[in-house]
């Protein structure tokens, strides 16, 4: 019998021979080395038996499988992977795939052992580089597999850490061999996608369970990789996001969020933060746009999910943003300022819903939900603004003005839809849209003062509307401190006070510019106005007559010129006379605070033109008031405890600035003063005429003679007693004679030294009174008949229709049969 089996073992085939000879009879021995280098030799020099070599490990490993005779497993991957190694010929192809369905059925057995040596075999097969691509070879079970493994739950620790390893150095080895094959769109299909990215995502948020890393994410080292399955999870996710092209892209990045969304990752959002900054250094800097689309784009499908959550996205967005803000932002910039300003309107109607429905509710909810919503108001404005104030200046303008037209203010067409939102949440809008303008401006320097407020740009800004709030103006004149100050000496002038040398402040300033001049000659009324009324209303605090302090002096740095320097000295004029006239009824602390505004600023601006007269009347009066009013001046009126006068009508000339006394001090320096001799009136918008607040023409009208009053009182007041005496007075014409000519004197004075545009402002206001009055008298009088079908009738700009039913109706008795 033993003749019969040599007989029958020298007749098999050669190859079976060489393979069975590499196999000991105890596999503790390992593999014959000596009959390996034969079998390699005979397959190099036969490479067209390669597949039948392969075919024939396989069974036999196999069997070796199913019978858990391991070691044999063993010697025969490793003699695979020698074979792997040493041929590099076409007739390599059938065997790959003898190899690979090899290291199939190991990672389908459930030992782990069997599951980690076939990975490895893998992962050395995936770096040999083959002459040309296999198109008809898949890798969807390998991909299967090796996501499978990264969730390994098995009981032993150190055995679920192995297997772990091995599934993410089986889905790396997976990414490298598809790209080397040039098979770039199987791998990048959704459906693999789905699986490779959230078990690298699993994997990479243990260790941030663990110890959440601060600060950019860095990447591992050899050796801590190999060890840690986050790290390597990590290195490899860096890996498969630099292998991402235009095509692929969003495929690599909508699984992130579908993981996220699942394990309710963005409230807390630390690993979220992470695993996007990760994606942002990885992804080549040309496609960084295609991510903070699908960031906006997720923002948009979770609009209606909780504060925290979206807060969370927003967040993210804004990480996202602060990297490719540094490189290319794309066609994304618009898309990213409408999509958060969209989501600003939201969140204040989600707000005020919550409000008006929890009325009658716990206060506490109705807190919580308030400061939650608060929260992703702060974190929009601020990536608006930080994403803004990293643009290019010719960027920031066109986002300057984007913005600004979605501010609402009266008389203006504004895209961000705030008509449900009433009152409050129309301010809320005005607050948190002029809070991310002024993080946008920030820095911002514009080479002339026109191209930094356009009129476009200026005309909301100064707008009535966005001054019915004390914080309202804080944010506008910040704003403007921003554009204006173009040497950064805002820092200098922080604070209300009067200050002793202005030398002291080294202040930045260059010659004005032909440009800034025809600036202040078209919009400077505009800004004088907003200054003048900022002072009359009676909710300011401190902080806002800081502001303006600060807003007439950056004015004077970077704006004036000898003609702008007369301009605002007659505003400061107007403005104490606000203080001491009182026509607006202001408390006694806001009258006070304006002569305090006006005593600091008339301090500066005289050092700043250094003429020492007016240097002299101004240090005089200062002196006078620290001695008797010190209620009069910043030091002492902006304190805690201030002793406030009851009245400022008993007060002497001493304490006030004389119009004579600086008229003389200019003159001899050279300043066309006859115009100071010309109050300051502010100027007259169409607005104010539409503005719910008290129209600023009721304060011209008390200075210009347009129109008498309708009101009752006006009219006892105007009425005289019918005397003897006043019949006389009547018959005089000398009295009268002389009245009229110095009417016509002041007429003529008045349009002789007054600036065109007061002139202009004061006709137009006539013309626009004139033209409201007609409008009441034509209303009142010229009345269509009545209809059944309802007759239009236009009160305060609405229409409004009033229908007669017939019966109703009184007709002609002619008409009647």
């Amino acid at each position: 019998s033993a003749g019969v089996c040599c007989c029958c073992a020298a007749l098999r085939p050669r190859y079976k021979r060489l393979v069975d000879n590499i196999f000991p009879e105890d596999p503790k021995d390992g593999l014959v080395k000596a009959d390996m280098e034969k079998l390699t030799f005979y397959a190099v020099s036969a490479p067209e038996k390669l597949d039948r070599i392969g075919a024939y490990l396989a069974e036999r490993l196999s069997r070796d499988v199913v019978r858990h005779r391991y070691g044999y497993v063993l010697i025969a991957m490793e003699a695979l992977d020698q074979l792997l190694m040493a041929c590099h010929s076409q007739s390599i192809k059938p065997f790959v795939e003898s190899f690979l369905h090899m290291v199939a059925k190991l990672l389908e057995s459930g030992e782990p052992k069997l599951q980690v040596l076939g990975t490895n075999s893998f992962v050395k097969f995936a770096n040999i580089e083959e002459d040309t691509p296999s198109y008809h070879r898949r890798y969807d079970f390998f991909v299967s597999r090796f996501s499978a493994m990264c969730h390994s739950c098995y009981p032993d620790p150190e055995i679920q850490t192995e297997i772990r390893i091995a599934g993410i150095r089986g889905i790396q080895g997976v990414v490298r061999k598809t790209v080397n094959d040039e098979l770039r769109a199987t791998i990048w299909e959704p459906q693999h996608m789905d699986k490779i990215v959230p078990s690298l995502l699993f994997n990479m948020q243990k260790i941030e369970d663990i110890d959440s890393r601060v600060g950019p994410p860095s990447s591992p080292t050899g050796g801590e990789k190999e060890e840690n399955p986050a790290l390597l999870a990590e290195n490899c996710f860096r890996e498969l996001l630099g292998r991402a092209t235009y095509g692929n892209m969003n495929n690599a990045v909508r699984p992130v969020f579908a993981h996220l969304d699942h394990h309710r990752l963005w409230d807390p959002n630390e690993f979220a933060v992470s695993c996007f900054k990760i994606i942002m250094y990885s992804i080549q800097a040309q496609y960084s746009h295609h991510v903070i689309q699908e960031i906006l784009g997720h923002l948009d499908v979770r609009k209606r999910d909780s504060p925290r959550v979206r807060a969370g996205i927003i967040q993210v967005l804004l990480e996202a943003v602060a990297i490719a803000a540094k490189g290319s932002i794309g066609p994304t910039v618009l898309e990213v300022f409408n999509t958060l300003l969209k989501h600003l309107r939201i969140s204040v109607d989600f707000e005020l819903g919550d409000r008006r429905s929890s009325a009658g509710s716990a206060a506490f909810s109705t807190s919580s939900k308030e400061s939650d919503e608060r929260i992703v108001q702060n974190a929009i404005i601020q990536t608006i603004g930080f994403f803004g104030s990293n643009l290019p200046d010719y960027q920031r303008s066109e986002i300057m003005m984007f913005i600004m037209g979605k501010v609402p203010v009266l008389g203006t067409s504004q895209s961000l839809d705030t008509s449900h939102l009433g009152d409050l949440g129309t301010r809320r809008i005005q607050i948190m849209l002029l809070r991310s303008l002024l993080m946008v401006t920030s820095g911002y320097k514009a080479t002339t003062i026109s191209n930094a407020l356009p009129p476009p740009f200026l005309d909301p800004l100064l707008s009535p509307s966005l001054m019915e709030d004390s914080e309202l103006r804080q944010l506008v004149l910040e704003i403007l401190h921003n554009l204006i100050d173009r040497h950064d000496n805002r820092a200098k002038l922080r604070g209300i006070r009067i200050i002793p040398d202005v030398s002291d402040l080294k202040i930045k300033r260059e010659k004005i510019s032909r440009q800034d001049v025809s600036f202040m000659k078209k919009h400077g009324q505009q800004l004088y106005r907003h200054i003048y009324l900022g002072c009359k209303e009676e909710d300011n605090v401190q902080k806002n007559f800081e502001l303006l302090f600060t807003s007439l002096a950056l004015t004077t740095i970077e704006l004036a010129n000898e003609e702008v320097v007369i301009d605002l000295i007659r505003l400061a004029i107007a403005l104490q006379d606000i203080a001491i006239i009182n026509e607006d009824n202001l408390p006694m602390f806001n009258r006070c605070g304006v002569m305090a505004l006006v005593a600091a600023y008339l301090n500066f601006l005289s050092q700043m033109i250094a003429v020492p007269a007016f240097c002299q009347h101004v240090s005089k009066v200062i002196e006078t008031r620290s001695v008797e009013a010190s209620y009069f001046l910043p030091e002492t009126i902006f304190k805690d405890k201030c002793n406030l006068p009851k009245s400022l009508e008993k007060h002497e000339k001493d304490l006030f600035f004389l119009t004579n006394k600086i008229a003389e001090s200019l003159g001899g320096s050279g300043y066309s003063v006859e115009r100071l001799s010309v109050p300051y009136v502010p100027q007259v918008t169409d607005e104010d005429r539409l503005s719910r607040r008290k129209s600023i023409v009721d304060t011209v009208s008390l200075q210009v003679d347009i129109l008498p009053g309708n009101s009752t009182e006006d009219k006892i007041d105007n009425t005289e007693e019918i005397t003897f005496e006043a019949l006389k007075k009547a018959i005089d014409n000398n009295g009268l004679e002389e009245q009229e000519k110095e009417k016509r004197r002041l007429v003529i004075e008045k349009f002789q030294k007054a600036p065109f545009e007061e002139i202009a402002a004061q006709c137009e206001t006539k013309a626009n009174l004139l033209h409201d009055r007609l409008a009441q008298i034509l209303e009142l009088t010229i009345r269509p008949p009545p209809s059944p079908s309802g007759t239009m009738t236009i009160t305060a700009g609405h229409a409004h229709y009033h229908s007669v039913p017939v019966y109703e109706m009184k007709f002609p008795d002619l008409c009647v049969y």
